[in-house]
């Protein structure tokens, strides 16, 4: 099963869940993104339509692809 994240290109960001229950946040560290993992192409869309703009040139990162031949 595929874990995704979304990161900011412009800044290197990853949009994460608030740990206090709030809005969906940029954090600065991968670590930090737990909350924002998921295996739903249809949620990734969906945080990416409400919490994205433009000049974030928000990216999907399929974590399982890291450090594989298929990376990116």
């Amino acid at each position: 099963m595929p874990r995704f994240v979304i990161q900011s290109a412009a800044t290197g960001r990853f949009l994460a869940a608030d740990p206090d229950g709030g809005e969906p946040m940029w954090v600065s560290l991968l670590q930090q993104a737990g909350g924002g993992v998921t295996d739903d192409m249809e949620r990734i869309a969906q945080l990416v339509g409400d919490y994205c703009e433009p000049e974030d040139f928000p990216q999907v990162v399929d974590l399982d692809r890291l450090g594989t031949a298929n990376d990116y």
